[in-house]
């Protein structure tokens, strides 16, 4: 859940002596003493509310603190309800791997693509296999073939790593 830092000074917690202020409406009132600056914010019954303490002299501004407060957390909400989480799920292939195993991996891939996740289709190689790596990407090249249609293919294959990155197809 959002909250409001809890460096955000109003009224009584402000420590500068003179601030520079905004009124309510968005005008500038000029620089002035904290003192009077409180009274002025008592008077429309709003706060003094610190927008820039970094400033010289700090910049307060006379606002109802608890909707800015409130409306604040609702835009939080609102956006946290708006992105997407991408979720990326790996499988991993051997080059020596037998039919029916890569038959139920590339099944799962499907299953995994239909979610709208994205896969990531790794090859693992072992002591000589890494002399002849082009077997397994041999094996990389079929799954991107097969899901060619399905999704977008981006492939990777350098030295250290072999792998293809399945992204699906928007409708």
């Amino acid at each position: 859940m959002f909250f409001i830092s809890q460096k955000t000074r109003i009224n009584d917690k402000i420590r500068a002596k003179e601030v520079m202020v905004i009124g309510d409406n968005g005008e500038q009132l000029g620089v002035m003493k904290l003192n009077d600056a409180l009274d002025l914010a008592s008077e429309k019954k709003l706060d003094l509310v610190e927008v820039a303490p970094n400033a010289n002299p700090i910049v307060c501004k006379i606002m109802d603190y608890g909707k800015f407060k409130y409306d604040k957390e609702k835009k939080a909400k609102e956006a946290k309800k708006n992105q997407k989480v991408v979720v990326v799920k790996e499988i991993k292939f051997k080059s020596r791997i037998d039919k029916h195993d890569f038959d139920t991996k590339v099944s799962k891939i499907s299953k995994f693509l239909e979610k709208e996740y994205k896969v990531k289709v790794s090859l693992m190689l072992f002591g000589r296999e890494r002399m002849h790596s082009e077997i397994g990407i041999n094996l990389l090249d079929q799954v991107a073939e097969i899901f060619a249609d399905k999704a977008v293919v981006d492939k990777k294959y350098n030295e250290a790593q072999k792998f293809l990155m399945l992204s699906p197809k928007k409708q």
